[in-house]
């Protein structure tokens, strides 16, 4: 081993051992977990603790609720996602015009949401949806519209929520394609012009191969969070009405912190984990058919 590689690893030794503390243990722990019936009575006397092999994802792929929640939780990414980035996105686009002002100040008011707490700014949405006094629909009613049970009909609930998410988070990822955005070559950006590209045209064939691999980034983490939602629909629904949005988080913290059986939370968390990774991996092979890596 050279100096420059023994130098390499002692600076990165101490990132390192954070990540397999935080990250690589905790992992680890949880796929042990999934194999033993650990609940409350283990955490009482370890004796009671057994091995019981796949015993959990077999009661775990014959329980309704759970392929609810992923059914659930299938349709906040498939709706999330582009609404995410379809609106950061053009966000960043009309504030990366140079016609807009007070860009700085813009940027500030879109990005404070992402940076607010989230139970607080759900109770305030859920307040906004609500059936009676909310402000939504206070706003409908001014235009002779019949109110809407937002958060109790299982036909809205899910809608309801994505829009405060889309709300919530689309801050951060207009500030990253704000960012790619004034990196795009201006000679390009011109040429096209000067060869009679329109604003679509210029998009298309310039803006998009450019912010490729940031649009990827985005997708990655857009994806790997809505698979992971949980803190909108406990505090706005309970997962309600009817399970309509019970995710596979919340049937994770259900079985876990309501009914105690830690194993088999435990085996939700690896099946969502690979879920995670296998999703990110089919995402990595298309950012590298379209040389975005």
């Amino acid at each position: 081993m050279t100096r420059q590689e023994r130098a390499a690893w002692l600076f990165s030794a101490p990132v390192l051992a954070i990540i397999a503390l935080v990250f690589v243990l905790p992992t680890a722990l949880a796929m042990a977990l999934s194999v033993t019936d650990y609940s409350i009575y283990a955490l009482a006397d370890w004796a009671n603790l057994r091995f019981v092999g796949l015993g959990n994802f077999i009661d775990l792929f014959s329980t309704p609720l759970f392929w609810r929640a992923i059914g659930n939780t299938a349709l906040f990414a498939l709706l999330g996602v582009p609404m995410a980035i379809g609106a950061s996105l053009a966000v960043a686009l009309l504030l990366n015009d140079a016609t807009v002002r007070w860009k700085p100040l813009w940027r500030v008011l879109l990005f404070a949401p992402y940076v607010t707490s989230i139970v607080a700014t759900a109770v305030v949405w859920r307040f906004l949806f609500n059936e009676r006094s909310g402000l939504i629909n206070r706003a409908l009613a001014t235009v002779g519209a019949a109110p809407v049970d937002w958060l109790g009909n299982p036909h809205t609930s899910i809608p309801a929520i994505l829009i405060f998410v889309t709300w919530k988070i689309f801050g951060y990822n207009m500030i990253v394609f704000t960012a790619a955005l004034s990196a795009v070559p201006q000679d390009l950006m011109e040429a096209a012009r000067l060869d009679g590209a329109d604003r679509w045209g210029r998009f298309r064939h310039v803006t998009l191969p450019a912010i490729g691999p940031t649009l990827l980034l985005a997708a990655v983490m857009s994806v790997a969070g809505f698979l992971q939602i949980f803190a909108e629909p406990y505090v706005m629904t309970l997962g309600g009405p009817a399970q309509s949005t019970t995710t596979i988080l919340y049937f994770m913290f259900d079985e876990g912190f309501k009914w105690w059986n830690l194993g088999q939370a435990s085996a939700v968390a690896f099946v969502l984990f690979l879920m995670i990774l296998a999703l990110t991996m089919v995402q990595t092979r298309i950012g590298r058919r379209y040389e975005w890596l």
